[in-house]
């Protein structure tokens, strides 16, 4: 007598561990590609696998041969279309804190961020360009070496005298990390991405290192003294003195 499928088949411990990791790290690629510049890269990437099963099948040699060849290197392929994409999840995946600590629980104090708000809403009000970069869990040091050091003490009248027209640092950004300015006049990397013509330099500098870290930037605009926010490479704009503390108190919630 033949044994039976169920008599063959064992399921343990360690293949519901092996099933469980499968789907953990797939759950957390979909994550961090969802809406980003990769879901389009994918697309491509797809299209040309079908491309080349299509070109087999009907006999085109010669577009098989030159697909066989861009697949054949698919892995290197793929570091390079996602070399930015691949850094910032690596970074948030090696930032990730499975416990909550008091740096964090600082961080999301209704008092810093009401100091920074205030500010923002001040100097939209001036219509005093601003950049104020929020440092959460990927460190900011080397945004940190292309400024000025400060380690002052977090407070609306120094942050807006950072930004005061003719100060010799008004036209960096500035990195807070819980209750410190760390340091003033940095310099952010700009992203390639944005393609509206009322984004200046300051709104592609936010969203250049909110593309690359986890950082969240608030920006206020020197002509028309809007406040945006600026989370995961995407912007938030038009932010008034009520909406801000609630935008920017949400983002933080979620980055914890």
């Amino acid at each position: 007598m033949y044994p039976s499928f169920f008599d063959t088949f064992s399921f343990g411990w360690r293949d519901t561990l092996d099933i469980s990791l499968i789907t953990l790290l797939f759950y957390n690629i979909i994550v961090i590609v969802k809406q980003t510049r990769a879901v389009t890269a994918i697309y491509g990437l797809l299209l040309i696998t079908i491309a080349y099963f299509v070109t087999q099948t009907l006999g085109l040699f010669s577009l098989n041969w030159i697909l066989e060849n861009i697949l054949s290197s698919l892995f290197l392929l793929v570091v390079i279309v996602f070399q930015r994409d691949i850094r910032q999840g690596l970074s948030s995946i090696g930032a990730k804190q499975f416990l909550p600590s008091l740096f964090r629980k600082k961080q999301a104090d209704e008092f810093i961020l009401g100091i920074i708000c205030d500010a923002a809403v001040s100097m939209a009000k001036r219509k005093i360009g601003a950049l104020i970069v929020i440092e959460r869990n990927v460190p900011l040091g080397d945004i940190t070496e292309r400024g000025v050091r400060l380690d002052a003490v977090l407070s609306r009248e120094l942050l807006v005298s950072l930004f005061w027209p003719n100060n010799p640092l008004h036209d960096g950004a500035v990195l807070v990390a819980g209750a410190k300015i760390v340091a003033g006049g940095c310099i952010l990397p700009l992203s390639s991405a944005v393609t509206n013509r009322d984004y200046g330099t300051r709104h592609r500098a936010a969203l250049g290192i909110t593309e690359e870290t986890d950082a969240i930037v608030i920006v206020v605009s020197e002509e028309r003294g809007a406040v945006s926010l600026a989370v995961d490479g995407r912007l938030t704009g038009t932010l008034d003195a009520t909406k801000l503390p609630r935008v920017l108190a949400s983002a933080l919630e979620r980055r914890l």
